[in-house]
């Protein structure tokens, strides 16, 4: 094991095992997790020397602040910050945001119950004169207060990669170009570089910001939009002449492309905490005796992810020049104060300061600013590990390596959810240079934006519209985007209802309002009550046929599915570990045909993807994403409707729940099922696109006089949470098993499906949590997601899905609680926007627990 510069005559080996390419954090992280996870034969290679490569861990100032309202992303900052403290290469100063404004202030304190429901240690809210008693060089006369992390802190970018080299059992080869990867009968073979080709047995992408650049390579349109970013690094400050200490590493004697002073101003570190004003988009801590000043206000400054380049005599790749007028005058959309001014105010040292070092650095961006990690379907043993940075690099990196290894994604503390990191999580469009530039380059406005519940981007809107898009128009939807998709959240037609049922439904004030509309609440209780008709276009269908379609899907299934044509069986898909990759719903519809039903967003390309992935020669599976468009039909007089368009018989003796029949609804040929995600008599009417526009006239002039509405997906969460009907990727995912979610009727433990030994475990054991609901005690007030559920101030869990209960009257909140607190009656408390609410565990179903709606 070694790292080696690379003479202008020498080759990299012959083959590898594994072939990481890229030896920045990410690359560096995933070689040294494959190591201690005991793999073998791995080689990384660079384009730049090493360990300064010239990608973005090293002109990055390595600031770590962890706390997030995701989960996943707190969890992988909190690993990283633990691994790289073991390892010395960590300066763990704390981290300080600040508040120049009350709604700052507010957002900070979700900061605080975001901390505490992931259990990042000692969170604090801070009055602005002790943030000056941390920061002195702050003023506090121009902040509210601030939120503290004792945990956040510093990488030290060089150190830590020379570590991670150091105790990796990989080969790695600096100034080595990959040139192409070589792909053949769907799988990756080798790595051509520069220096030689590579046979290999599975290639890990790890080179962030060329990361469209070599995807492209195997014919992958990945998704890495590079914007550039401005740093600065004053001159030595008066204030600080007794903070300068030795860095970690000499980096004289080191191969440093471009402009060596960004490097040995990294390499100087901070004794103060890091701190941020985010109000102003800007960020800054000490480097010795002097101060780094970051700033994210400006337009943003996207990088042709096609012309990266490489390193020069002149340039560090990842570094462009350092624009002043983006510094010295106002130019970011939703800031009218330029960052010279800004820093100038909080910290007023800087006025009239000198740089010694500015640069423009670049990093990446995805359309939903979350990673990109896994194996796509398309390619088998090449892995991505892409848009990651310093703050969650270690974490990623285990939970990658954990996933290759193993098959089970996880980290110490256990199996994370991947659904909303997944490579094959976008859509169709989404590999369009100028769809993810233009979203990236949003994702990089939002950094430090309070980014608003519901909020939806407003360019490249209505890319994909269902047949029913234009009557949804008419009916005066309010839209949201989903997978590209225009999804109504509630009809503004639909405004009457709200009079009709205004004393169940509760007013919702301040940041739980935002987005929302009491028409939600409306469509709910109108629902119950008559007939709705829901568009779920967006959702995917999955067409399973061959001769061994019944035993593949039975091996990939949890539940028996095995049954006789007409018959519907819900079910999940399990990993190796025993942890749910999703639910679906699977209909036999001869002996060699299925269809496997699941959601929008995210599900074709994960669901379907796992089943392609997995399906023998026998087996062929399609992904039918938006070739049928779906009407969901629910509520108490949906068969009076639909009996009246179609001469099929769908009464309850010959349309049983859980059964489907192929009809005609009018003229329009209709996969009929009879589910509900809604815990109301109904169907799902399954048609081909160009039938739904007929689909749609069909249904609503029949049902007029029965007060038929459209209804939203606002009401559909409400309802499903009264019903207690798990949602893929927000109370049920990939870290969680079908025992703790309460799942255990959708495991036929006698079949043998993937999974079944780690379940079989946990069965034998018992899960150590269970997701239950909970009810407010004494509020209204709805609870949002990511809160702290807690039993004297210590958190058991945190809140994974909440809405208000219409037909209940009742706030209801879900949680995974340990075990000795899932049982009903037990009493716990829920932190949410500032206050504690009072809160009692209930059994479930909390609405219709007889099932006498559903099944009448």
């Amino acid at each position: 094991m070694g790292y080696y510069p690379m003479s202008s005559d020498s080759t990299v080996p012959s083959s590898a095992a594994t072939v990481v390419v890229g030896a920045g954090a990410v690359g560096c992280s995933v070689a040294y997790h494959l190591s201690e996870l005991g793999a073998e034969n791995i080689v990384v290679v660079d384009q730049g020397p090493l360990p300064v490569t010239g990608g973005s861990s090293t002109h990055a100032p390595g600031i770590m602040f962890q706390t997030s309202p995701s989960k996943l992303m707190t969890k992988t900052a909190h690993y990283t910050s633990r691994l790289l403290s073991d390892a010395g290469v960590y300066d763990e100063v704390g981290g300080i945001e600040v508040a120049r404004s009350e709604e700052r202030m507010d957002f900070l304190q979700r900061r605080v119950e975001h901390a505490t429901a992931y259990g990042l240690p000692d969170p604090q809210l801070l009055s602005p004169g002790e943030v000056s008693d941390h920061l002195p060089l702050v003023d506090e006369d121009e902040i509210l207060g601030g939120y503290y992390s004792p945990t956040d802190g510093r990488v030290d970018g060089v150190a830590a990669l020379q570590w991670y080299m150091e105790q990796s059992d990989a080969d790695f080869y600096g100034h080595t170009t990959v040139t192409d990867l070589d792909v053949s009968g769907g799988e990756v073979t080798a790595v051509e570089t520069d220096r030689g080709r590579i046979e290999c047995g599975r290639c890990v992408l790890a080179t962030n910001n060329w990361g469209y650049q070599t995807g492209q390579l195997a014919g992958l349109d990945l998704p890495i939009a590079p914007v550039q970013h401005q740093y600065a690094v004053t001159e030595p400050l008066d204030e600080l002449a007794d903070e300068a200490v030795a860095p970690r590493v000499d980096t004289a004697d080191m191969e440093i492309p471009g402009d060596r002073s960004i490097a040995d101003a990294m390499s100087q570190a901070p004794t103060r905490p890091v701190g941020r004003d985010q109000d102003h988009s800007l960020y800054f801590r000490t480097h010795g005796d002097a101060l780094g000043l970051g700033s994210y206000n400006h337009e943003a400054l996207p990088v042709d992810p096609r012309k990266m380049g490489g390193n020069t005599d002149e340039r560090q790749a990842s570094v462009r020049e350092f624009t002043a007028e983006h510094w010295e005058r106002a130019t970011h959309p939703d800031r009218d104060t330029s960052p010279k001014q800004a820093f100038e105010e909080l910290l007023p040292v800087t006025k009239d300061i000198d740089f010694a070092t500015t640069e423009n650095g670049i990093f990446v961006f995805t359309p939903d600013g979350m990673p990109v990690l896994g194996e796509p379907e398309a390619i088998d043993d090449l892995w991505t590990g892409l848009a990651i940075w310093w703050t969650h690099s270690g974490g990623y990196g285990k939970i990658l390596a954990e996933w290759m290894e193993t098959g089970v994604p996880k980290l110490p503390s256990g199996p994370v959810e991947v659904g909303g990191i997944h490579v094959d999580r976008f859509e169709p469009h989404a590999g369009s240079p100028d769809y993810f530039v233009d979203r990236g380059s949003t994702r990089y406005r939002q950094v430090y934006s309070i980014v608003e519940p519901g909020w939806q981007p407003d360019d490249h809107r209505a890319l994909r519209r269902s047949p029913f898009y234009h009557h949804q128009q008419e009916l005066d939807a309010e839209f949201t985007q989903s997978g590209g998709w225009e999804v109504p959240k509630w009809y503004d037609s639909n405004a009457d209802l709200v009079d009709r049922y205004a004393d169940q439904i509760p007013e919702r004030e301040g940041w739980r309002g935002i987005n929302r509309s009491p028409i939600q609440g409306a469509e709910h209780l109108h629902t119950r009550e008559h007939v709705s008709m829901y568009d779920m276009t967006s959702f995917s269908s999955i067409v399973v046929e061959g001769a061994d379609a019944a035993a593949f899907l039975q091996r990939m299934c949890t539940n028996d599915v095995d049954i006789d044509p007409g018959r519907v069986r819900y079910s999940l898909l399990c990993n190796e570990g025993g942890t749910a990759l999703g639910d679906v719903t699977v209909v036999r519809l001869d002996t060699d045909e299925f269809l496997v039903t699941t959601g929008g967003g995210n599900s074709p390309g994960i669901h379907g993807g796992w089943l392609k992935d997995h399906a023998p020669e026998t087996v062929s599976v399609t992904i039918e994403e938006g070739s049928r468009a779906t009407v969901g039909l629910w509520g108490p007089k949906s068969r009076l409707l639909l009996q009246r368009v179609t001469d099929a018989d769908v009464s309850a003796e010959s349309f049983p729940y859980f059964s489907a029949k192929q009809i005609y609804v009018g003229d329009v040929p209709v996969l009929a099922l009879r589910v509900s995600y809604v815990g109301e008599l109904g169907w799902e009417l399954w048609a081909p696109s160009e039938y739904g526009g007929r689909l749609w006239e069909t249904l609503w002039e029949a049902g007029q006089d029965l007060d038929v509405r459209p209804m939203g997906s606002g009401a559909l969460e409400s309802m499903r949470l009264e019903k207690g009907y798990r949602l893929w990727g927000t109370d049920l995912d990939t870290d969680s098993d079908p025992f703790a979610a309460g799942l255990s009727f959708a495991v036929d433990m006698d079949t043998d499906f993937v999974g079944k030994d780690a379940l079989a475990d946990i069965q034998r054991d018992g899960p150590d949590s269970r997701l239950v609901p909970m009810t407010l005690d004494d509020a209204t007030d709805a609870v949002l997601g990511g809160r702290p559920v807690l039993d004297d101030g210590s958190a058991l869990g945190y809140v994974v899905a909440g809405d208000y209960g219409y037909s209940l009257g009742e706030s209801i909140a879900y949680a995974y609680l340990p075990t000795d607190y899932a049982e009903s009656g037990t009493s716990v408390q829920i932190r949410c926007e500032g206050t504690t609410y009072d809160a009692t565990v209930r059994d479930e179903p909390l609405f219709d627990p007889g099932r006498s709606k559903i099944l009448r």
